[in-house]
C-alpha cells in the first residue's frame, strides 16, 4: 500500500469541494496525474489487484477530506472567498513550471502544440462567462431529481479528471451544488449513493479517454492539459478584494500557495 497517497487524496478531496478548483490540477501538482489515470484504467482490467495499493489510500484520503473538510471549506469559501481562491491560484501557477518540464516543452513543442495549448486555455477560461448561480436546496426529491443527481455526478466527475475543469463548478452551473453538499454534510444516503454512482461511472469513462490520448499523443495531450491549467487561472481569479486587509491576506495566501507548490514539487517530483 502506498500510504502516503492518503495525504495526496486529502488535498485532492479538499480541492474538489471548492468551486473553480480542479482535482485533476491538484493531481498534476502532486505528480500523480498520469499514474492516477493509468491506475483507474488498470482497475477495470484483469490486473485490477495491482492497482489497489495505489487507489485505496488515495480514495480514503479523498472521501475523508470531502466528509471532514466540507464544512470548513464551505465556511472559508463563504466568509473569505478571495484569500481562499488566491491560495489555489498560487498552487495552480506553481505547478506550471513542472508541467512544461514534464512535457519537455522546450524540445518537443511545435507550433501545433502551441495551438492545442491555446485551445485548452480558451475552453476552460471561457467558463468564466457561464452562469454559475446556485439554486436552493432540493427538498422534495422525485425520480427526476435522482436522475439529475446521477448525471450531475457523471458530468462533475468527468470534469474532475481533466486538469483545469472544476467538478464543483460544473455542479454550480447545473444548480445542484448546495443540494449535494448538504446531502454529504447531513449524511443523506440517497443523495450520496445516486451521486456517487454517477461520479464513479464518469471517472471510469473519462479516464479511459484521457489514457488513450496520453498513450498515443503524449506531447499533444500535455499541451492541452497545460492550456487547461492556464485557463483555470482566469476562472479561479476572484478579482481584487475591496479592503486593504483582505488584499494583504490574499497576497499572503497566494504566496503560501506558491510555497506549497514548490515544496510539494521538491518532495514529489524527485521521487
Amino acid at each position: 500500500m502506498e500510504w502516503k497517497n492518503i495525504y495526496r487524496g486529502i488535498i485532492m478531496g479538499a480541492s474538489d469541494v471548492i468551486p473553480g478548483v480542479s482535482g485533476g490540477t491538484i493531481a498534476v501538482l502532486l505528480g500523480i496525474y498520469d499514474r492516477l489515470i493509468a491506475a483507474i484504467n488498470g482497475f477495470i482490467s484483469k490486473e485490477w489487484k495491482k492497482q489497489l495499493g495505489f487507489l485505496i489510500p488515495l480514495g480514503i484520503g479523498i472521501v475523508a477530506a470531502v466528509f471532514l473538510l466540507s464544512h470548513l471549506l464551505e465556511w472559508l469559501f463563504e466568509h473569505y472567498p478571495e484569500p481562499t481562491q488566491f491560495l489555489f491560484l498560487g498552487l495552480i501557477l506553481g505547478v506550471l513550471p513542472y508541467l512544461f518540464h514534464k512535457a519537455d516543452a522546450k524540445n518537443k513543442f511545435k507550433p501545433n502544440h502551441l495551438v492545442l495549448l491555446i485551445i485548452g486555455a480558451i475552453v476552460v477560461g471561457s467558463m468564466i462567462f457561464l452562469n454559475a448561480g446556485e439554486s436552493a436546496v432540493i427538498e422534495n426529491k422525485t425520480m427526476s431529481t435522482y436522475v439529475l443527481l446521477f448525471f450531475s455526478g457523471f458530468i462533475a466527475s468527468s470534469a474532475m479528471v481533466l486538469p483545469g475543469i472544476s467538478g464543483s463548478f460544473m455542479l454550480l452551473i447545473i444548480g445542484v451544488y448546495q443540494t449535494i453538499m448538504t446531502g454529504i454534510s447531513s449524511l443523506q444516503l440517497d443523495v450520496i449513493a445516486v451521486t456517487g454512482v454517477g461520479i464513479v461511472i464518469g471517472i471510469v469513462v473519462m479516464s479511459k479517454v484521457v489514457n488513450f490520448f496520453l498513450n498515443n499523443y503524449y506531447t499533444g495531450t500535455f499541451a492541452i492539459i497545460i492550456g487547461m491549467v492556464i485557463g483555470s487561472i482566469f476562472v479561479v481569479f476572484p478579482g481584487w478584494p475591496a479592503s486593504n486587509t483582505l488584499i494583504l491576506l490574499s497576497v499572503a495566501t497566494f504566496a503560501l500557495g506558491l510555497a506549497i507548490a514548490y515544496l510539494l514539487g521538491r518532495v514529489e517530483y524527485k521521487s
